[in-house]
């Protein structure tokens, strides 16, 4: 639904020339709506609340008459975003929690862009003066950051302020054009203009253009707008010469949006619009019905017992293999590890499906799996001769990996191989039974490459994590949910438990072989504020579970206090113990080395202000 809405805003600009594709486009969206004036994608996840705003906005652009746009104007106002359970989430995350906006998806967290949507929409409607349009506002204003801009989730973590993104501050400045508080705004539209430029990628550069051009009557504004045109030229021109990437409706529906200013801003809003009358929605389905619950009950029975009773062998093999730095021929190395394993996975003929960690990209941070791993792994399979490579990453953190693959050095990787990249948020979703069944969820969506893989290969980066203690080959497999259906950051995937989520995604769909970039490791407030230290080691194995119970181990953290590795072995994921795990290549003491973990950093913190 995002690309069709995005299209029929650019082609509405000469809607006599383009009258029957409009035509055509309206009624694929029309298709989405639900009799309770929503939208939602019918293969997707029924709870996926999020486009219902971008419909409504697209709709009264294009002249819909007032009547039809009833219902979904009374959908919209009847969603919200839940509240915090913790009465300490809002001093350790600094954002008001009392503020009420718009979520994702049914049952979570208010966030700035389905936000800045919905008071986009609204207002788009008639209904700027609404309450929740104004608390919506507020709960924008509330998540500016002090140095401008906002990010996909908090303002700060941990007293760690987070970075922001140019889409959400461009959303949020569309969002709040008519808002009186422009010493508030004035932040956000330098750092828009300032960022928007940095690097090459055409999303971040219409969205800028856009926002910037609502704002035109502010100097910085103004100024940020020169050479923006031929900035997003150069952009096009680059990303048409990478033979990774995939044709993308979005970003040149973006591109037309942002050609097209000058004649009609389609964000421009009206100071006052005829109001769309308010009606009652009819009651959307918020609870399972009695045969639903006993079916889901019946189910959990069933695959629980299931687990209990799943025969696991008697041992399994991790190989550690000696790294001293990236320039090593590491694809040699990854070759002698998976001799242990050609009998249990192999390559040849497969469609195999390379998952990286890429959360977020800083050039003075080692965060994401280093493109020359990936490299060695592609050259890997090649030599196995599979069929098919593709690599493939869906980051809960930031919307736009094109830029993430770009900045972090893995397109070159992917240019030089000739393999093709995934976006896996934006994947077609797979509803998939999910046979965990600790988060409560019935199902779970997968992304269409990871359902369909022959064989998936896990490459998480060897790093602590704040709220689950490590992030290995296990915990990434948050990014093979679709983002469309879960929304930036997964947050319903914390909610419900990380260590629960790891688990049933795991149980649903395992990686078939793990190989986690231990090179250059994260200790401390890991995935993303963590200090780099050198282990030098790859690490490789067909048990994920065994594989990140090594990888605890080379970083001295127990894995008995990890939770979600307790819960996998108790649900017969694979091995943990020592014991069971027959250590190939190095000796696991030759690599050891003592990661710091968060509540050290916070005992440091501590002393230092003391």
């Amino acid at each position: 639904m995002e690309p069709t809405c995005l299209a029929l805003l650019a082609l509405s600009d000469e809607h006599d020339r383009f009258a029957s594709v409009i035509e055509k486009g309206r009624r694929a969206l029309s298709s989405f709506r639900r009799p309770d004036g929503s939208y939602r994608l019918d293969r997707g996840r029924e709870e996926a609340i999020w486009p219902t705003a971008l419909a409504l906005f697209v709709e009264s652009a294009l002249g819909a008459e007032p009547r039809s746009l009833e219902v979904t104007v009374a959908s919209l106002l009847s969603f919200q975003g839940r509240g915090a359970d913790d009465p300490k989430a809002a001093a350790m995350h600094d954002i008001d929690h009392q503020l009420i906006g718009w979520p994702w998806a049914l049952g979570n967290f208010s966030w700035v862009e389905p936000t800045a949507w919905a008071c986009l929409a609204l207002e788009r409607a008639g209904h700027a003066d609404h309450p929740r349009v104004r608390e919506g506002r507020r709960l924008l204003l509330d998540r500016i950051a002090e140095s401008g801009g906002a990010n996909y989730g908090n303002r700060r973590i941990f007293d760690r302020p987070t970075e922001s993104q140019v889409e959400p501050t461009a959303l949020l400045l569309l969002a709040l054009q008519h808002c009186p508080e422009q010493d508030r705004l004035q932040t956000s539209i330098r750092y828009l203009a300032e960022s928007a430029k940095e690097g090459d990628d055409i999303e971040r550069l219409c969205w800028a253009k856009l926002a910037l051009h609502v704002h035109r009557q502010n100097p910085i504004a103004a100024a940020g707008l020169a050479d923006l045109d031929q900035a997003i030229l150069l952009a096009n021109q680059s990303r048409e010469e990478l033979d990774w990437l995939r044709p993308a409706p979005v970003r040149l529906g973006l591109m037309a949006l942002a050609f097209q200013v000058e004649r009609r801003n389609v964000f421009c809003l009206p100071a006052a619009a005829v109001p769309v009358r308010l009606v009652s929605a009819p009651p959307a389905k918020t609870q399972k019905t009695f045969g639903e619950r006993a079916r889901s009950a019946f189910r959990t029975l069933v695959l629980n017992g299931a687990a209990r009773i799943r025969p696991l062998p008697g041992e399994t093999a991790v190989h550690i293999a000696g790294a001293g730095n990236y320039n090593a021929d590491l694809a040699d190395v990854l070759c002698r590890q998976y001799e242990s394993y050609r009998d249990r996975v192999p390559l040849a003929g497969k469609r195999v499906v390379l998952k990286p960690n890429l959360v977020e990209y800083h050039r003075d941070r080692v965060i994401n799996t280093h493109p020359h791993v990936v490299a060695a792994a592609i050259e890997l399979c090649q030599r196995e001769k599979a069929a098919e490579i593709i690599v493939a990453e869906g980051p809960g953190h930031c919307r736009n990996v094109e830029h993430l693959v770009r900045a972090s050095g893995l397109g070159d990787v992917l240019s030089h191989y000739h393999v093709r990249f995934v976006d896996l948020n934006h994947d077609e979703p797979v509803k998939t039974l999910n046979l965990g069944r600790l988060t409560g969820l019935d199902y779970l969506y997968l992304a269409h490459t990871v359902a369909t893989a022959d064989v998936l290969i896990s490459m998480p980066k060897l790093k602590t994590h704040h709220w689950a203690g490590a992030t290995l080959s296990l915990k990434n497999l948050f990014g093979t949910l679709p983002g469309i259906c879960y929304g930036w950051p997964k947050n319903e995937l914390h909610w419900r438990g990380i260590d629960n989520s790891i688990v049933d995604i795991a149980m649903t769909r395992a990686p078939d072989l793990a190989i986690v970039d231990g090179i250059i490791g994260m200790e401390g407030d890991g995935p993303l504020n963590g200090t780099p230290l050198a282990v030098g080691a790859l690490i490789m194995g067909c048990d994920p579970l065994a594989v990140d119970a090594t990888c605890c181990r080379i970083m001295q953290l127990a894995p008995e206090r990890i939770g979600y590795l307790m819960l996998g072995h108790g649900r017969k994921l694979g091995l943990i113990g020592e014991n069971q795990i027959r250590q190939v290549g190095e000796n696991i003491s030759s690599v050891t080395q003592p990661f710091a973990t968060l509540p050290h950093l916070d005992a440091l913190r501590m002393a230092r202000r003391a």
